[in-house]
């Protein structure tokens, strides 16, 4: 059993090398196409973190599909670039009202 967990992580591996081109779109693209990028992003980060195996793949692929769209409307809605500052802004100064 450990063997094949281990040789399809190999080949996951080799497959997610090859996944680079797709993993970067431009701003001209389809939802579809920045989707799947997106999608493909988060699921090599979470291989890489260790995390991609750690719950079950429903679980995993609720959080990526929410992680996307999340990214996808702030980056509609012209927030994506700020979103990060102006979340930081608002736990800071929740910090500093305590």
């Amino acid at each position: 059993m450990k063997k094949s967990i281990i040789l399809g992580c190999m080949l996951l591996l080799g497959a997610c090398s090859q996944l680079d081109k797709y993993m970067t779109v431009d701003s001209n693209a389809s939802a579809q196409d920045k989707f799947r990028a997106c999608a493909l992003t988060e699921a090599q980060t979470k291989l890489q973190n260790g995390t991609l195996f750690a719950q079950s793949v429903s679980v995993t692929k609720d959080e990526i599909v929410n992680t996307c769209l999340k990214k996808m409307a702030l980056e509609a809605a012209g927030i994506d670039s700020e979103a990060q500052s102006i979340t930081s802004n608002i736990i800071n100064s929740l910090m500093n009202a305590k």
